[in-house]
């Protein structure tokens, strides 16, 4: 069991944490980003943390976890009861919490950039065959993918508002629950993607053959895309790794490796722009090495596992 001054140890010693009392209730925060909330009694905390993926956080510990209140369903924010935590598990939570809100790189400054985790083994092509069958048999599994392919034709332009409007409908289809915009009303998140593709021209080389270069500037393009507001109001959330890393994937299909937070934590524990990076070097000695395999050329290999509509880089997220 923790306490609240558990709670207090650890947020005030995380760098630009600044304690506030607010309508008789505790909260730490970032500026003005709160990332942690003590109930009126104290025995609540609400934190911070990725809304696509609370749901399953609170399936899988109920007794421990609950969602927000309906009000603050929008936001990027979980509950748990404080008697039910661990030391540990307050740690991770609180610190996974303050990483959401400050820049990567005061992150990395204040916990360093933590062990990586040994390098992963490239699949053998009898085993992306696998996946790939599992994957071409959901029917219709292609769909959004084709229509955003068709809207886009030749290829997605962010410069072009109805691309960023497709974008954003496909995005909802892979699940990442975007807000929309009202009709007629202001749209923060296609406004922040217009700016953000004139300050990142993307390289299109495909996935075996980019260069550490390349992949830096990818992560640093990664990094910034992730933190774009997707929606309105005082506190917005951001559009998000899983997001950002997916809509890379859209824009450079036979050069981005897309994951999400499940692949991201089990093979990186971070899903910082320094993590996607390495997510791209695994990528890419992955590609190599299954194109060595096989004697095919990319598009050859895909078609020849059933995956047609794909690129290798989608046939390795399926895998992973």
């Amino acid at each position: 069991m923790v306490t609240v001054e558990d709670v207090r140890r650890l947020a005030i010693a995380l760098p630009r944490t600044e304690e506030h009392l607010v309508r008789d209730r505790v909260k730490f925060r970032i500026g003005q980003i709160v990332y942690l909330a003590l109930s009126r009694d104290e025995t609540v905390l609400g934190f911070a943390f990725p809304k696509e993926e609370r749901a399953a956080l609170v399936a899988s510990e109920p007794e421990k976890f609950s969602l927000p209140r309906t009000s603050e369903l929008r936001y990027n924010w979980v509950e748990a009861r404080l008697a039910a935590l661990s030391l540990a598990e307050l740690t991770e939570l609180v610190t996974e919490a303050w990483r959401m809100c400050v820049p990567a790189k005061v992150a990395r400054a204040h916990l360093g950039p933590g062990p990586e985790p040994p390098p992963q083994p490239a699949p053998r092509t009898a085993r992306l065959r696998l996946s790939a069958e599992v994957f071409a048999a959901a029917g219709g599994v292609d769909r959004s993918w084709l229509e955003l392919c068709r809207l886009t034709a030749p290829a997605l332009d962010l410069t072009v508002p109805d691309h960023r409007t497709a974008l954003h409908r496909w995005l909802n289809s892979w699940g990442c629950r975007l807000p929309c915009p009202p009709e007629g009303g202001p749209y923060p998140l296609g406004e922040g993607l217009a700016a953000w593709t004139d300050r990142h021209p993307l390289p299109g080389t495909p996935l075996p053959d980019l260069t550490d270069p390349e992949i830096d500037a990818l992560a640093a393009a990664y990094e910034e895309l992730a933190r774009l507001p997707a929606g309105s109001g005082p506190r917005p959330r951001p559009l998000g790794p899983t997001a950002a890393a997916k809509a890379l994937y859209a824009l450079r299909p036979h050069t981005v490796m897309p994951w999400d937070a499940a692949i991201a934590k089990e093979l990186y524990g971070a899903r910082d722009g320094a993590a996607f990076a390495r997510h791209l070097r695994t990528g890419r000695a992955w590609a190599r090495a299954v194109l060595a395999e096989s004697g095919l050329s990319a598009d050859a290999l895909v078609a020849d596992l059933g995956r047609p509509a794909v690129t290798l880089p989608k046939v390795l997220d399926e895998y992973l």
